[in-house]
């Protein structure tokens, strides 16, 4: 047998080991993921860095399964982020391309198990290729309900507070919005995915620890975790050490 082969073995056992301590009763209604380490996993491996996005679409398909399977309700993946645009320009076509291809080969098995499709970010700045495959994905599944996906394209925290803050500055230019009745609340209706609950885990794998952008206004009482292992390599076993960690953990929101 090929190392491979055995370590896929044992995965799976101690997968089936997990699954008997995770607390399906406790589990998030709300995961979000930086889906960060494809090229360092690449070239670790002597790889080029578009096997490494590429690997990373098994992972985004295995974790989008799970959900299904334990009931999570949303899904919130980083795919590409504003600040992303700065990477070569082969990298970023790699990635829209790759994306334009996710959808295409995805989105006919998404919409059969009841997934709901959804894009947040500075969407109209896309290619056309790729902003025509999220608009057809949204269209064709909106009237899903088992479960969100909601992909963060070209994206960013501050920018997504900004966009809102525009919003509001506009209601208030035409007098229909006074100061004073600016809340919370308000301020939430207004961002790009108002009507999602926030993220009670947030997951961000290859040993990174920072939030890089990433829903800023809704990550205030998110509970954190961190892994150095790279998106390739996050799989059922990875994911349901994260679901365990969250379970064990007791969240005040500021109270006792």
């Amino acid at each position: 047998m090929g190392f491979f082969y055995l370590e896929k073995i044992f995965g799976k056992q101690r997968a089936r080991k997990l699954r008997k301590k995770l607390d399906r009763s406790r589990l998030p209604k709300h995961v979000a993921i930086i889906m960060d380490g494809n090229g360092r996993w690449a070239q670790r491996r002597g790889l080029p860095r578009a096997l490494g996005h590429r690997a990373g679409m098994e992972s985004l398909r295995t974790v989008v399964e799970l959900c299904l399977e334990l009931g999570i309700q949303v899904l919130t993946v980083y795919a590409f982020s504003t600040e992303n645009w700065k990477r070569p320009q082969e990298e970023v076509k790699l990635l829209m391309d790759l994306l334009h291809e996710y959808i295409q080969n995805e989105l006919d098995e998404l919409h059969h198990q009841g997934v709901q499709v959804r894009a947040v970010g500075r969407l109209n700045e896309l290619p056309s290729r790729a902003w025509q495959e999220v608009v057809r994905a949204m269209k064709v599944t909106a009237a899903n309900s088992k479960m969100t996906l909601n992909i963060a394209l070209n994206y960013g925290g501050r920018g997504e507070i900004v966009d809102a803050t525009r919003r509001i500055a506009e209601l208030a230019r035409k007098g229909k919005l006074h100061p004073e009745e600016i809340t919370e609340n308000l301020f939430q209706e207004h961002l790009y995915a108002a009507d999602l609950p926030d993220p009670d885990l947030l997951i961000r794998p290859a040993g990174e620890l920072r939030v890089s952008n990433f829903l800023l206004w809704q990550i205030a009482y998110t509970e954190f975790y961190f892994t150095r292992v790279n998106w390739p390599d996050f799989r059922e076993e990875e994911f349901l050490l994260a679901l365990i960690s969250y379970q064990n953990r007791k969240r005040r929101f500021g109270g006792l």
